[in-house]
């Protein structure tokens, strides 16, 4: 049987800045952004506007639709245990905006909700909430850069052309996404770092899956909050407990 693979949704993200950090800038409290968007800052804007354990986001593509321009800012940070202050320097992206193509597929990770695999469902609650704009805050790459998502056509999408619709721009070997346990096998009990070659083509950055990165880290332990059932309660689990209480 064909692995399940929902219909594509298109939403358009903007906001006055963006940081999507590059992790060898990181040394010594500077930051300095990515000059595009990672798959794995994408796929947390996205599940922002709706996500279940029952599925798993796929980013498929990102068209840049503003120039990348960049901003350097002078930022107080706390040293020494907050007793003292830094002056940091920060590179951000300005005036920022991006039409996102993603898609959902079933996360064969968790039998245990196999009953939720409703399609139709996740559809139109994906659609409701990219009318409404999204479920929780959405932040460009760090908190202070807010972030707004509007609901995009298929048509809309294919007809607006990025300002770089007309070149082909290699961004070399960038940070992809992380592989968590629990939405991937055999990495119990860690988390993987992936990276890729990153190819700007015609404005669009046509993304492989995480599965297909050939750079990977092994970076150490993890556990998520919604692996299996182990902390995730049966409604009879909370009624025994309470009755229990009551007693």
């Amino acid at each position: 049987m064909d692995k399940f693979k929902s219909k594509a949704f298109y939403y358009k993200l903007s906001g006055d800045y963006a940081l999507f950090t590059d992790p060898i800038t990181k040394g010594g409290g500077e930051k300095f952004s990515y000059s595009v968007p990672t798959v794995q800052a994408l796929k947390g804007i996205t599940e922002a506007i709706y996500w279940k354990p029952t599925i798993a986001i796929y980013i498929d593509e990102v068209k840049i639709i503003n120039p990348i321009r960049t901003q350097t800012k002078g930022i107080r940070t706390l040293v020494k245990n907050g007793t003292s202050v830094d002056r940091n320097y920060y590179t951000y992206l300005k005036d920022v905006e991006y039409y996102v193509k993603f898609h959902f597929e079933w996360n064969e990770l968790r039998e245990d909700l196999k009953h939720d695999r409703n399609e139709i469902k996740h559809q139109e609650i994906i659609l409701r909430t990219l009318d409404k704009g999204c479920r929780r805050d959405i932040f460009l790459g760090t908190r202070e850069c807010l972030g707004f998502v509007e609901r995009l056509t298929r048509e809309e999408y294919e007809q607006k052309n990025g300002y770089y619709h007309e070149q082909s721009i290699s961004m070399g070997i960038m940070f992809h996404s992380f592989n968590y346990p629990t939405e991937v096998a055999g990495i119990d009990n860690s988390i993987e770092s992936n990276f890729s070659q990153i190819t700007m083509e015609k404005g669009v950055i046509h993304f492989i899956r995480p599965e297909e990165c050939t750079i990977k880290n092994i970076l150490g332990e993890y556990k998520g909050k919604f692996i299996k059932s182990e902390n995730i309660k049966t409604v009879e689990n909370e009624l025994e407990e309470l009755n229990e209480v009551k007693r």
